[in-house]
């Protein structure tokens, strides 16, 4: 299957989607034997992941992000869903008091998180750290002008916009309950048939993730996840987090392994369990005080 492909298949009690975007395998469910159905499903949603990947991700050299990135501090025009997107970005940069920045991805020249002993050097960072500033970004609902040598990556962001984008297209296809993971990221339409419940594994990080799956069920809303069970470096004992301080260019200290959320929209539930994690020992507190709608927020934390 390449990138660019899609796959249909039958789970016995409906149907999947199967293809890779974001650097993610992703999944599409159906509740629903209705083949034809979910072909419009799969193209509508494939496009729109495919396009927003396209158009979002620093590593299309082709696409909007890479325009900005390349701009030598002149000035790029954007349309709406680029200014609405980065009112996001600066909407959780002013919640997380600067920890959460997106122009903090140049960090990745410094940290390489493959799981390895390689920690970076302390004179890499601080020749980064000057390229890390959210408030010299400056735009409108027209342009954006980016200093030149800093970069945006929407990578923190990407996956559940692109997941609550999907959602919207598909209810207004059809009311067939439908499930959409892109990576981890997840939101459902509805409840299945008979108000049965969508059951959700998360993979606990460090353990074998067959066997050792936090199986939440879900009507509908959107679940996100944020962790290191895959990007980390060990060395002496110690574990350090893809999860980095924007201020320190350090891992955030005392991090939770994996946080997940539940929120009625998946950017919503990112922006939480980002938050908490970048929280460090003050995760179970941080999201302790959270509430949706008046009501206590649902998640799942470990350590």
């Amino acid at each position: 299957m390449t990138k660019r492909d899609y796959r249909i298949n039958s789970t016995g009690d409906g149907l999947s989607i199967t293809f890779d975007a974001m650097a993610s395998p992703c999944e599409i469910l159906l509740d629903s034997h209705d083949v034809t159905l979910a072909q419009k499903i799969a193209t509508l949603a494939c496009q729109e992941v495919w396009r927003i990947e396209d158009k979002f991700s620093r590593y299309n050299n082709h696409g909007l992000c890479a325009q900005i990135n390349q701009s030598q501090g002149l000035s790029v025009d954007i349309d709406l869903e680029t200014f609405q997107l980065l009112q996001f970005a600066n909407q959780c940069y002013q919640l997380s008091d600067g920890l959460f920045d997106l122009t903090a991805g140049v960090l990745r020249r410094a940290w390489r998180f493959d799981g390895s002993d390689h920690i970076a050097k302390q004179s890499q960072i601080d020749a980064l750290l000057p390229l890390v500033d959210w408030q010299k970004v400056s735009f409108d609902a027209n342009s954006i002008t980016l200093p030149s040598g800093m970069e945006l990556d929407f990578g923190g962001i990407g996956k559940e916009y692109a997941v609550d984008r999907v959602i919207l297209l598909i209810k207004h296809l059809t009311t067939t309950a439908t499930l959409v993971n892109l990576g981890g990221d997840l939101a459902a339409t509805g409840p299945r048939q008979h108000q049965q419940n969508w059951l959700v594994g998360i993979e606990h990080p460090g353990l074998d993730a067959l066997n050792n799956q936090l199986i939440v069920s879900l009507q509908q809303g959107a679940l996100a996840t944020s962790g290191d069970a895959k990007r980390f470096l060990l060395r002496d004992g110690i574990r350090y987090s893809h999860i980095l301080n924007a201020k320190t260019g350090w891992p955030m200290t005392n991090a939770a392994r994996s946080v997940t959320v539940a929120a009625p929209q998946c950017t919503q539930a990112g922006l939480l369990a980002t938050l908490a994690l970048l929280q460090g020992s003050d995760a179970e507190s941080f999201l302790a005080e959270q509430t949706i709608a008046n009501q206590p927020l649902k998640y799942w934390l470990i350590r």
